[in-house]
């Protein structure tokens, strides 16, 4: 049986990484967030004990957790401009337009683009991280591409 980490050391271990993963999923400033949140759930999970490895199970968990941010930030963005009957769909932040495209990519589409160019990994790296087929990887990125071509160029 391999050395067991306690749950304090596999965190040390892997939040710098996922919160540089998040970044690309959510934007800095609610990436630390996402990372804890994911973390604080995966480890109070029953299945947490029996996970073999605990990077590909939290940049799982991270990206489960974006997803949910990112559901609840459309309700939230949805019930502000119905209030405000103000028609517009984004948040009024100054990001750099690249950035800004990403975001609006699906959350699959920006994890493997957040792991090919900002991480530099391999498609079938990203296959193994996210616990998907290196097909699946291939689909996202290039739909990923041609989303952010038409957004860029235009």
């Amino acid at each position: 049986m391999g050395t067991r980490y306690t749950d304090e050391e596999i965190y040390r271990k892997h939040a710098d990484e996922l919160v540089r993963f998040a970044v690309g999923l959510v934007g800095r400033n609610d990436a630390p967030d996402i990372v804890a949140e994911a973390f604080v759930r995966a480890m109070s999970g029953r299945t947490w004990p029996t996970v073999a490895n605990h990077r590909a199970y939290l940049m799982r968990a991270v990206i489960n957790q974006a997803r949910n941010h990112h559901r609840d930030r459309q309700r939230r963005w949805a019930k502000e401009l119905r209030t405000a009957a103000i028609e517009s769909t984004y948040e009024p932040e100054y990001r750099p337009e690249v950035q800004t495209a990403v975001l609006r990519l699906s959350l699959r589409q920006r994890a493997v683009v957040v792991l090919t160019y900002w991480d530099d990994l391999s498609a079938s790296a990203i296959a193994d991280e996210l616990g998907i087929s290196q097909g699946s990887v291939k689909r996202h990125l290039a739909r990923a591409r041609s989303k952010l071509r038409r957004v860029l160029v235009a």
